[in-house]
């Protein structure tokens, strides 16, 4: 009996609750025990199912969006075939006339093998920066042009050389390269439209999947967009120029038969008859 009245002193009986108090509690706790959705201005570390899915979905799209024009090794040595790219500055007073600002080598593989910023003879008056994304402090501390010159004509001598617009680039060199080892993109018959000439970034999403040139163009992009366009088309290319030799040396013969056999004409028709 002594023990029941200590026990009623330490739990003393609470009153009943109100009916509709009860029910709102009872509510409350079942919605206390269901999974709180993730706050999004809080940053919330637990994520929800669907949450899971959008996550996931994301990083497989990623890894699916493969870049194309990485480099296929890692070899970074010189090869026969050579992709050149070059950037201009504006010189002359009203800045309109191009100079060499910058010239970027990759081999085969699209590995930078020569990359400088280049500091024309002329004073610079348009850095072109929208497009060329060259700056002032690039070209504080470049080379001079006929530095660059030299080291260029060296790397590509005897080469393949790859590129797009290739006649403006080595204009801009001040050099030359045979007709037969230039593998110019603008001008291969099969990426024409109508005749005429694409632009390497069109080239680069039509037959590539890949986009270039969006805002300021970077040189080394644009060499292995050229290279890859040139190696993917490789067979048929280098077939439809041997077939091009083989009609110009076949049309240069026949040239010089008719030349011969009207010389030979020439000579019996002088013959002075005894």
């Amino acid at each position: 009996m002594g023990s029941e009245v200590v026990r009623k002193k330490k739990n003393p009986k609470m009153a009943p609750l109100n009916p509709n108090w009860a029910l709102l509690q009872q509510k409350l706790n079942l919605q206390g025990s269901k999974p709180k959705l993730p706050s999004h201005s809080n940053g919330g570390s637990s994520p929800t199912i669907l949450g899971k899915r959008k996550q996931r979905s994301v990083s497989e799209s990623d890894e699916s969006q493969v870049n194309v024009l990485a480099p296929t090794s890692s070899d970074c040595s010189l090869t026969d075939e050579v992709a050149m790219d070059c950037e201009m500055v504006g010189v002359s007073p009203q800045g309109n006339k191009s100079a060499l600002g910058r010239v970027t080598l990759v081999n085969k593989w699209g590995n930078v093998v020569y990359d400088e910023f280049v500091r024309p003879i002329d004073r610079v008056v348009d850095f072109r920066t929208e497009i060329s994304g060259i700056r002032p402090r690039d070209l504080r501390k470049a080379k001079d042009f006929p530095s660059v010159q030299k080291k260029v004509a060296e790397l590509i001598k005897g080469k393949i050389l790859v590129g797009h617009a290739l006649r403006n680039d080595l204009k801009a060199l001040l050099l030359s390269h045979p007709k037969k080892d230039l593998r110019d993109t603008a001008e291969y018959q099969p990426f024409l439209k109508e005749s005429r000439r694409k632009a390497l970034r069109h080239l680069a999403a039509e037959f590539l999947g890949a986009e270039i040139q969006n805002g300021e163009h970077c040189p080394i992009e644009d060499a292995r967009a050229a290279m890859l366009l040139y190696q993917r088309h490789k067979k048929d290319w280098e077939r439809s120029v041997k077939d091009r030799s083989r009609l110009m040396e076949k049309q240069k013969k026949r040239k010089n038969r008719k030349k011969s056999n009207k010389k030979v004409a020439t000579e019996v028709k002088n013959v002075p008859v005894l």
